[in-house]
């Protein structure tokens, strides 16, 4: 299908078999993901797992070894109990799953490593649905180990509990330097679209300055001052219109991701912000003159009136972006 996304192959209970019995699956996938959980039971969940992680040495394939609290080994959960039994002062519950969380996720990593799956080759994952949780653990997991880490908290919810939560998660972590790939897990509403998930990820890294997808646009919150709603419909159409047109800009140009654009709704932020941006506009508010100034890194360059100001103020953002960012040489 000509598709040049790396595919990952998330393995349950019958991993070890697909891969040996479709081995060109097993060669055309860029990753292997297995859950030590339910890898195998038994006897057979040692064996299964090597014959898994033999493949992936085989045709040099990283593995994430996913630990997910929803699928704990049972029976390294039961051993765990059994030890804290003994303990002179136990650990509670809580503290009982998040050590078996770390210890699966290092004791797989170890039997990979046995089997010959270089270190490098290795990406833990330790995910739950807690966010105290999962900070406590990562923590952990990056104290004791040098592999990988994988961040992301599962079932997280929908709409804005699932996004405040990821955010409050990856966050700190992130803050503190652990962590080397994120995903974001939110439930869609009945038939929206996944591609939620990987915009609020992307703005995750953004906003916290680690890495630059697409152009962020500072916009006024409202107050009494602002009794029109055209501040949120520009602002809203420049969101939208500089997402649509990143794809583009991203091919022939170098940069235009970290440009900052702003769209104040009164005159007493409007102009400062709009300074700060490499394009703002400054809308007028509640008894203010019907007209809006443009800046361009600092300046004010013109001043918008009339019905077609939304237009005019993309068509400036695009002429900004040709003449600023350099342009890509063609291959």
């Amino acid at each position: 299908m000509n598709c040049k996304v790396p595919l990952i192959g998330d393995f349950h209970y019958n991993g070890h078999r697909l891969l040996t019995e479709h081995p060109a699956c097993a060669e055309a996938l860029a990753k292997y993901r297995i859950n030590p959980g339910n890898v195998g039971f038994g006897k057979k969940k040692d064996e299964q797992f090597a014959q898994m992680v033999e493949l992936a040495c085989k045709y040099d394939k990283p593995v994430r070894i996913g630990v997910n609290w929803g699928s704990l080994d049972q029976e390294l959960l039961a051993r765990i109990m059994d030890e804290n039994s003994g303990r002179q002062h136990p650990l509670d519950a809580t503290e009982i799953m998040r050590h078996a969380m770390v210890t699966s996720a290092l004791e797989s990593a170890a039997k990979a490593e046995d089997v010959g799956l270089a270190g490098e080759k290795i990406i833990l994952s330790c995910k739950v649905s807690s966010v105290q949780d999962l900070i406590a653990i990562y923590r952990e997991l990056s104290k004791r180990a040098n592999y990988a880490l994988h961040l992301g908290l599962t079932e997280a919810g929908m709409g804005s509990k699932g996004i405040v939560a990821s955010t409050a998660a990856l966050a700190v972590l992130l803050q503190e330097g652990i962590g080397d790939t994120i995903r974001v897990s939110l439930t869609p509403e009945p038939g929206g679209s996944r591609s939620q998930e990987v915009i609020v990820a992307q703005e995750i890294l953004q906003t916290m300055g680690l890495r630059a997808f697409t152009p962020m646009v500072a916009a006024c919150p409202g107050c009494g001052r602002t009794t029109s709603t055209f501040f949120q419909e520009l602002a809203g159409e420049v969101q939208e219109f500089v997402r649509a047109r990143m794809p583009e800009w991203k091919l022939r140009y170098d940069g235009a991701e970290n440009m900052t654009l702003a769209v104040m709704g009164c005159i007493v932020n409007g102009p400062g912000e709009s300074k700060h941006a490499n394009i703002g506009i400054s809308l007028p508010g509640t008894g203010e003159a019907p007209s809006a100034p443009v800046y361009e890194d600092g300046e004010k360059t013109v001043t918008l009136k009339g019905d077609n100001i939304a237009t005019e103020f993309k068509e400036i953002i695009e002429r900004y972006v040709e003449r600023t960012y350099t342009k890509k040489l063609k291959s």
